[in-house]
């Protein structure tokens, strides 16, 4: 486990079964399982690092007077949730998976500038929340702490 990791993240969505349903199809390709016993009575998945480090992401319903507001990741709050990918070619598998299950593509995958060999693919989730799946060779397989400036 990293110190420091995020633990876990609670997405607020405005129907609960919709949300369930795309969650458990996009988080089980990404290797998370249910977790009944965590999420405070929330719907709760959650993935384990080799040394037994938990994330989990839990879902929570919007509060009636602002669920009819559309999710806006350029008001204060979260932008978008990025997944790590084990290649260029799991990038591709998994938007081929978001396209069988017909989820809303934002963008193909493609190379970005960010880092070098950054690749990703980004959709949305019923609720207009930004999801990112990213290859970020950069990242991957460090031994030891990141250099800061």
């Amino acid at each position: 486990m990293i110190r420091g990791a995020p633990s876990h993240v609670d997405l607020t969505v405005t129907d609960l079964s919709r949300s369930v349903r795309f969650y458990d199809q996009v988080l089980d390709e990404l290797g998370y399982k249910r977790l009944p016993e965590a999420g405070a009575g929330a719907p709760c998945w959650g993935v384990a690092d080799a040394d037994g480090g938990v994330f989990s992401i839990a879902l929570q319903l919007a509060r009636q007077g602002s669920a009819a507001e559309p999710h806006d990741r350029y008001a204060p709050g979260l932008h978008h949730l990025a997944f790590h990918a084990d290649s260029r070619a799991d990038v591709d598998g998994f938007h081929q998976f978001l396209q069988d299950m017909e989820a809303a593509i934002l963008d193909a995958p493609a190379a970005y500038d960010y880092t070098a060999g950054y690749y990703a693919v980004f959709f949305a989730d019923p609720d207009g929340l930004k999801l990112e799946v990213v290859h970020e060779p950069v990242l991957r397989g460090r031994s030891g702490p990141i250099q800061g400036a």
